[in-house]
């Protein structure tokens, strides 16, 4: 019997969609993330599918994000957007919010998922060894 994939864990693609939403509303909602929200169109709902998607394919969903982007590297899109430690930050604590709000994911793999995109957002943050080379 195969084990469960983390989409699946977590409760497929409504989860995803609700972990995602809450996340971009969190940005609107809250100053402390004024930096990250700035980055951002006005309409946030091309975004929000985006990540939804992307989360969804990165939990082992369905790969639609992937699909529509042949060849894209996440990291290299967001390295080029030179990420700060600052909005590395502000990410990874709107999307730790984002999961802990919700009680359908279990705890253990919500410590899991936070720790995996807190490393994700931190390693978008250009190394200096980066720049020099």
């Amino acid at each position: 019997m195969s084990q469960a994939t983390p989409f699946e864990r977590i409760g497929g693609a409504e989860v995803v969609r609700a972990l995602a939403a809450r996340f971009y509303a969190l940005l609107d909602a809250d100053p402390d993330y004024a930096e990250l929200r700035a980055l951002h169109g006005a309409d946030l709902e091309p975004i929000r599918e985006s990540l939804a998607l992307f989360l969804q394919a990165w939990l082992g969903g369905p790969r639609d994000w992937f699909e529509a982007r042949p060849g894209t590297c996440i990291m290299r899109l967001h390295r080029a957007m030179s990420v700060t430690p600052v909005l590395a930050g502000q990410w990874s604590d709107a999307m730790l919010r984002s999961i802990a709000a919700d009680p359908r994911i279990d705890p253990a793999l919500a410590r899991q998922l936070g720790e995996a995109l807190d490393r994700m957002a931190f390693a978008m943050v250009p190394r200096p060894e980066m720049a020099a080379g």
